[in-house]
């Protein structure tokens, strides 16, 4: 059964920087990628990356993060200059096909203070 265990997250002050580390237990995808909820809302997709390293991104990101993937099944989200409003539970997901969502992790809680 694939398990996927992300590690990374913690409290970081607004401006400051985050790495997020995702392996799988086993396998290897088509896509990987990063979701995000914060209180009240909705996950979002927050970037993705392909066993091809081709790459999207939520607007909000703006360049400030950066995914990659390491023998398409480990992935990385790498995060920089973090607003308050980057505060969620980060999710680490994989998919088979086009879309990261068949597998996913239990989450990382990323805090950010002001």
């Amino acid at each position: 059964q694939v398990q996927l265990v992300e590690t990374g997250g913690g409290l970081v002050q607004a401006g400051g920087s985050l790495k997020l580390s995702c392996a799988s237990s086993e396998g290897v995808f088509s896509i990987m990628g990063w979701y995000r909820q914060a209180p009240g809302k909705e996950r979002e997709l927050v970037a993705s990356i392909t066993a091809r390293e081709e790459t999207t991104y939520a607007d909000f990101v703006k360049g400030r993060f950066t995914v990659s993937i390491r023998d398409a099944k480990n992935t990385y989200l790498q995060m920089r200059n973090l607003e308050p409003e980057d505060t969620a539970v980060y999710y680490c997901a994989a998919g088979q096909w086009s879309t990261p969502d068949d597998y996913w992790g239990r989450g990382t809680q990323v805090t950010v203070s002001a």
